[in-house]
């Protein structure tokens, strides 16, 4: 019934940029009663939240080694969610998922046992 689905991914060279997209379909609640989330997994390496955004879309927070060159937003019309992906470096490559989970806190959780619906991932690889 629930479908997390995430798009975007890809080959790029650092210095580069790159615009994942999830859409979340069949929940129950209003798109806007979930906190959605970005989690990575590199190769040798355990997941990652990496940014989150609450249900509003006013509180988002990110894991210190992408700020100021990631930007996490949400379009609840559209049941989306995204992540801009700026200068990119080697160390981002990693799988990527989309999380949703029903919340209505202030604030959003970097930690992915607190998320409920996962996407598949999708495969970023940046080359030196």
């Amino acid at each position: 019934q629930e479908q997390v689905v995430e798009s975007g991914g890809g080959l790029v060279q650092a210095g580069g940029s790159l615009r994942l997209s999830c859409t979340a379909s069949g929940l129950v609640a209003d798109f806007d009663d979930y906190a959605m989330g970005w989690f990575r997994q590199a190769p040798g390496k355990e997941r990652e939240g990496v940014s989150c955004i609450n249900w509003s879309g006013d509180r988002t927070h990110y894991t210190s080694s992408v700020k100021g060159r990631f930007t996490i937003s949400r379009d609840n019309a559209k049941n989306t969610l995204y992540l801009q992906m700026n200068s990119l470096k080697p160390e981002d490559t990693a799988i990527y998922y989309c999380a949703v989970t029903p919340s209505n806190d202030i604030s959003c959780s970097l930690d992915g046992v607190d998320f409920e619906y996962w996407g598949q991932g999708t495969q970023v690889t940046v080359s030196s």
